[in-house]
């Protein structure tokens, strides 16, 4: 008998370590450093040999100069590694698609194209498989965002350590998001078998009438919400008009998805209007408008870095380059990663990227932490190692940017100590031990 509960044990102990883990780590109490470490502050600083003294979750003190009690027992040596704020990525359909073919595994869209009062909060699934590959690779926190085909719905900031999406919540409803028309006429084809069928055929569209039509109608819509906004007492509510009301005291932000200098100029006339805290999503022409974006005071989110130019005469790499111009120009700007095989994972390395095409370390590194918290409003609580903030740090043994040397070792997310167990590395080690792969002691 005890033979028989000794082998149960061991048998639950091997399905134990062949699952991930999906319980949130229990909070950080007490005191905890992290020593001996290269700390990449995420604001350009970096302190060589530094400490950071960690309380009740919150970092309390960081520098070159802090004494560690030695009879405190929760000590990370982290002698001749890089640490670093959490990664932030800027915009992720995470949580809300787990397996792109596969249609009962999607929320992230609704029908129709006015939707602003929809929130992909409720829906982002915590206990996706991804999450935890993006953990993996420093992600600590990211912006969940809707899809659509016009105004989709607000977005909200995650930490990617929780039991639900309530308590995932770092900041809620913090964006509307608007997907604007492409403006730009889509090339005609002639009909197949040289007689085109025969039939009669539809009158030809015109795309860009119909996107400044869209476009206008959006606007009307502003303006009524605007003076539903202003009444204190209705009658009746209208949730479309109460979504977008953090529109007009700037306690939300527009997210504008939009690539080509057009769409940019036809955006600007928001901010002009309504007065409103705008950022470009996509922004692949961004910078021939850099100053004028600088002027209004309106950020850019690169949404793909890692990717063709969308003009065919730009230089090919343009994506690469377009950081270190919005940088020169003073936008403010950060860097995301939409790649649909990559979700997110290759965040660091296109910001390294950009470092090899004009950006220092440092301020690439800000493009993928302190930026994107100030941009999507938490910088507060994240983005950086500095006293009183979240402390949401990796630490890495390699540089985090460099995708040959970079290797996250220890993860914290408000103090608690992350499993970096992930599906990638479950699988890893079992096709290891079937093919003989590791190495055999003594060797």
């Amino acid at each position: 008998m005890k033979k028989i509960i000794l082998l149960l044990i061991l048998g639950l102990g091997t399905i134990a370590h062949a699952q991930e883990t999906v319980s949130p780590a229990k909070a950080q109490k007490g005191i905890m450093y992290i020593k001996n470490a290269i700390i990449h502050v995420g604001n350009g600083k970096v302190i060589e040999n530094g400490v950071i003294k960690i309380k009740d979750g919150k970092i309390e003190e960081v520098g070159a100069n802090i004494a560690v009690p030695a009879d405190n027992a929760n000590v990370t040596d982290a002698k001749g590694k890089h640490v670093y704020p959490g990664l932030i990525l800027p915009t992720s359909s995470l949580g809300l698609v787990e397996i792109g073919a596969v249609r009962a595994s999607q929320d992230v869209r609704e029908i129709g194209d006015m939707n602003p009062n929809v929130r992909s909060l409720v829906a982002y699934n915590t206990d996706s498989k991804v999450i935890n590959t993006l953990r993996s690779n420093g992600i600590l926190m990211a912006n969940v965002v809707p899809q659509g085909s016009f105004v989709a719905g607000s977005s909200s900031v995650v930490q990617l350590d929780a039991w639900n999406w309530e308590d995932a919540a770092v900041k809620t409803d913090a964006g509307i998001h608007v997907y604007l028309p492409t403006l730009m006429p889509r090339p005609r084809f002639g009909g197949f078998g040289g007689g085109g069928g025969g039939g009669p055929q539809a009158p030809p569209s015109d795309p860009v009438k119909e996107g400044l039509e869209k476009i206008e109608s959006f606007k009307s819509f502003l303006r009524e919400a605007k003076a539903y906004n202003a009444v204190t007492t209705h009658e009746e509510t209208n949730l479309k008009y109460e979504a977008v009301k953090g529109l007009f005291n700037r306690t939300q932000k527009l997210y504008v998805h939009a690539n080509t200098a057009k769409q940019i100029l036809v955006a600007l006339d928001f901010v002009k209007e309504f007065n409103m805290d705008m950022v470009i999503v996509g922004g692949s022409e961004s910078y021939q408008l850099a100053p004028l974006l600088k002027q209004h005071n309106v950020s850019v989110i690169l949404q793909q870095p890692h990717s063709l130019p969308t003009a065919e005469d730009d230089d090919v790499d343009q994506p690469y380059k377009t950081a270190a111009q919005l940088q020169k120009a003073g936008v403010l700007f950060s860097i995301s990663d939409d790649d649909a095989q990559t979700r997110g994972r290759n965040l660091s390395f296109n910001a390294g990227t950009a470092a090899a095409y004009g950006l220092t370390k440092e301020e690439a590194l800000s493009a993928i932490t302190l930026n994107a918290a100030k941009i999507m409003g938490v910088a507060d609580k994240a983005g950086s190692i500095e006293a009183g903030k979240d402390a949401n740090i990796i630490i890495s043994d390699g540089d985090i940017l460099d995708m040959r040397t970079s290797n996250v070792t220890d993860a914290f997310i408000q103090g608690r100590k992350i499993d970096l167990t992930d599906k990638h590395k479950l699988l890893n080690e079992k096709y290891e031990e079937k093919y003989e792969l590791k190495p055999k002691k003594g060797f």
